[in-house]
């Protein structure tokens, strides 16, 4: 080869090689090409996360910046009224403190006790949201005499107070759709031993970490591997109110990181309190049936019936003890796991120095003092609830129970429905016990104010289903009688002594078709005085009597006394009770006649607040002096002696010296059995019969006055004070109801009105000269 060749050969090979040199130095290296890799993978990841924790905080915010929790709306018993002369028996008074949850002790030292002697209760009241104001706990000394209250002091200053108020009754809760059931308790409110229990047992670095402890993680994990199963979990309360907030229980990597970054974004953006706050409000403490009772507040009256401020220590660690496994450590079901459970709760308070020694032993020996499980924590009283949604929905509008947190203040006395309920069940065991399709129904009303006290349904209390008291039409009987008397009672020129045929009657209309209507013993006594006549029942008096007045002025009182729902006839067969309606419509015109001729139409509702405790508006309910309260009083004295010696005169003898008014019913065939009475505090209409319209052998007396009897045994009645109105004065009349001067022989005393009393002088023979000389 030659040498130009071999030259030119090594100049070529040369390039090539510096050629592959300056390849290998442009072209990165494999760390290089990881580096790059790593670097452009952590800024695609610090972008997602970016992007996650700017979609996660808006989504904490909106829930914790907006409405945390739909929250039931609450609906409350009246608030028992304490004042002198107020129809409340020192009986009566124990027995709302014991549904209160109140504790009888020797001497009243804190909030939520009270003692009692014979006559006196010492209270200390605990503090409540009333419709008209917060009220402070105030330490009251209330005395009773024959006729209820006498006197109601402060105790701090021995002031006397014209009325004073004890806390409604939380009755239930209308629940949303999730079936979460909660009572919201303010961070302020919870007692500061729950708060030190629970991060003492759950998250004790929980003002020190920000919402994520690396160090809790991972000592849990080497627990865990060690133990060779899942024995403690690393989570912070932070943690857990994330997951319970936002997330589900699925044990997955991508569940526990969007848990992670959301506690740390809950503890950026809110303190600490208002963290404890959410997350004592939200946790699941156990199931109440198909509800879930969630947070402190209501686990305390789910599991000890009280206030979360009124629990003892050992009271509060067991509410932390089982938030570890409200299933597994059942009170009512293992006792003495959760006794257990408590009291290392209780151990954790003491080694800390947050409770003393002694205060532990103490606690520890304590037993766990939950509610009775017979007692529930909400009434089942379907009858009265949905006569409140109704009235909501009619008066507030059929949007309210979706609002949150709306209070629901009602008229239903917590005493009158256990009496009510416990009346019906125990009358109905014995008289209905060999026929299952014996049904009953009652109301009971609050006399002076119109409210509607107590309802019962079916003759079991607690059955959700058919409303006989609103829904139900039977003819009513002779509970129409009273407003045909007193509508003639409203003319001067009846008294109630006046002279009534009662002789075979036939009545023919216009077409020619009779009527003959018959006394239920099918006898006539030639004449009877008119209140003889309302006091037995007869028909025939009646009859003429009403057709004396006219029957369209009877129907006419009826009007005015609130029958409103149903037309009534004017035929002559509606003065004997040919009218059909419901316990509800009987109860509205008997409380008319109660209250001397007010009307005030029936209700449930008296006040509803807003989430924000401000009271929503509506329009009030009618209330008018629509009868004569003169009539009104001589048909009430008239319905006292039905109780006394008539068809009610059972009743009388159960109750002697206790004034009390009322009338029987009875429907044809005794298909229907009904009572109305009343006495100082309450009116009550009952009903007894069968759904298919069958005979039950029943009358009114041996039926529905039985209930009603039951029903004053569960609850002393308050005797009838009969005051009379301006226009009635002590009369005179002998018994064919003429006048007659005060000492004439056969004078019967009755009330009546002014203008029916005009006897003549000298029991109505001429006065001799010197009688007139003298003046007689």
């Amino acid at each position: 080869m030659r040498t130009e060749d071999r030259s030119a050969q090594r100049q070529s090979t040369k390039g090539k090689a510096k050629s592959k040199s300056r390849a290998r130095r442009s072209k990165p290296g494999i760390l290089w090409r990881i580096w790059s890799f790593l670097w452009k993978l952590a800024l695609i990841v610090v972008v997602l996360c970016g992007a996650a924790a700017i979609y996660l905080d808006q989504q904490i915010a909106q829930k914790f910046e907006g409405q945390k929790w739909h929250l039931p709306a609450q609906i409350y018993s009246r608030s028992m009224a304490l004042y002198p002369g107020a129809a409340v028996s020192h009986h009566q008074l124990l027995a709302e403190l014991r549904l209160l949850g109140y504790r009888k002790v020797a001497n009243p030292r804190e909030v939520g006790e009270f003692s009692a002697s014979a006559t006196k209760v010492d209270l200390w009241r605990r503090p409540f949201l009333h419709p008209l104001g917060s009220q402070e706990a105030t330490r009251v000394l209330i005395s009773f005499d024959e006729q209820g209250v006498s006197s109601v002091s402060r105790g701090s200053d021995k002031r006397e107070l014209a009325v004073f108020h004890l806390e409604p009754m939380l009755l239930d809760r209308i629940i949303a759709g999730d079936g979460e059931d909660r009572l919201f308790v303010p961070r302020k409110e919870l007692p500061q031993h729950l708060v030190d229990a629970l991060l003492l047992v759950e998250d004790r670095a929980f003002y020190e970490h920000h919402g994520v402890n690396p160090f809790a993680i991972i000592r849990a994990a080497f627990i865990n591997i060690s133990a060779g199963r899942t024995v403690q979990g690393g989570s912070t309360l932070t943690q857990q109110l994330a997951k319970n907030f936002f997330l589900t229980s699925e044990r997955s990597l991508e569940r526990k990181i969007r848990e992670a970054l959301m506690a740390i974004i809950i503890d950026f953006r809110y303190s600490k309190d208002e963290i404890l706050e959410a997350y004592l409000n939200e946790v699941y403490m156990g199931q109440d049936k198909a509800r879930g009772v969630h947070g402190m507040g209501l686990a305390s009256q789910f599991y000890f019936g009280r206030p979360l401020t009124e629990l003892t220590v050992a009271q509060q660690a067991f509410l932390v003890a089982v938030i570890k496994g409200p299933s597994y450590y059942n009170p009512w079901r293992y006792p003495d796991r959760a006794q257990e459970r408590r009291d290392l709760v209780l151990r954790l308070l003491m080694e800390s120095g947050k409770i003393s020694v002694d205060e532990f032993k103490i606690a520890a020996e304590s037993p766990l003092g939950l509610r009775p499980e017979n007692r529930p924590v909400h009434q089942k009283i379907p009858a009265f609830y949905a006569q409140v949604k109704k009235e909501l929905a009619l008066r507030w509008g059929d949007s309210l129970l979706n609002e949150s947190g709306i209070k629901v203040y009602t008229t239903l006395d917590p005493i009158a429905q256990e009496a009510a309920e416990k009346a019906v069940k125990d009358v109905m065991g014995r008289i209905g016990k060999d026929s299952k399709e014996l049904q009953a129904s009652m109301v009971v009303t609050d006399k002076y104010g119109g409210g509607i006290a107590a309802l019962v349904s079916d003759r079991n209390p607690g059955f959700d289903g058919y409303n006989r008291v609103t829904e139900m039409r039977r003819p009513i009987g002779s509970l129409v009688k009273p407003f045909v008397y007193m509508t003639a009672l409203e003319d001067p020129k009846y008294n109630l002594m006046t002279s009534l045929k009662d002789e075979p009657l036939t009545i023919t209309n216009k077409h020619g078709q009779s009527w003959s209507p018959l006394n239920y013993d099918k006898t006539f006594s030639g004449r009877q005085p008119l209140m003889r006549a309302m006091f037995k029942s007869l028909n025939i008096p009646t009859v003429n009597l009403g057709m004396a007045v006219g029957v369209e002025n009877v129907v006419q009182t009826m009007r005015d006394a609130g029958w409103r729902e149903e037309t009534i006839n004017p035929y002559p067969s509606m003065l004997l009770g040919a009218v059909d309606g419901s316990p509800m419509m009987v109860a509205q015109v008997y409380q008319t006649l109660a209250d001397n001729g007010r009307f005030r139409q029936l209700y449930t509702v008296t006040d509803v607040l807003d989430m924000n405790n401000e009271a929503i508006l509506t329009s009030r309910l009618p209330s008018e002096q629509a009868i004569d309260p003169v009539g009104a009083y001589l048909a009430q004295y008239a319905m006292t002696r039905v109780v006394a010696e008539g068809t009610g005169a059972r009743l009388g003898r159960t109750f002697p010296g206790i004034t009390l008014a009322g009338k029987t019913g009875t429907s044809n065939d005794s298909r229907d059995s009904w009572f109305a009475g009343f006495d100082e505090r309450n009116v009550a209409a009952v009903w007894v019969g069968r759904d298919d319209n069958g005979k039950t052998k029943l009358v009114g007396a041996s039926g529905a006055m039985a209930i009603y009897q039951a029903f004053l045994e569960q609850r002393p009645p308050v005797g009838l004070r009969m005051t009379p109105p301006d226009g009635v004065i002590q009369g005179y009349f002998n018994s064919q109801g003429s006048p007659l001067e005060r000492n004439c022989a056969g004078a019967i005393p009755v009330p009546a009105r002014a203008g029916s009393w005009n006897p003549e002088p000298n029991c109505g023979q001429p006065l001799s000269w010197w009688q007139q000389l003298l003046g007689n």
